[in-house]
């Protein structure tokens, strides 16, 4: 399970309702379906963890690895 954080820049609080999905790297590994994140800025996705880039939004919000819990801030 891979899991991802939204995070607001300039409260660092949570936000929700927006549209996240993940792109892995390689040639088999594709793309995660596109979730929304909760009331407390979290997605779980049931996806391993690798190397690929998280999108927020229909933005690229980070590229490397990614497992556990990524927090990211927009």
């Amino acid at each position: 399970m891979v899991s991802v954080k939204v995070l607001s820049k300039s409260t660092g609080r949570p936000l929700a309702g927006c549209k996240v999905s993940i792109g892995y790297s390689g040639f088999f590994r594709g793309f995660s379906p596109t979730l929304y994140s909760n009331s407390d800025g979290e997605v779980h996705f049931n996806n391993d963890p690798g190397d690929g880039t998280v999108y927020i939004n229909g933005n690229s919000a980070y590229s490397g690895h990614i497992s556990g819990m990524k927090i990211i801030y927009i």
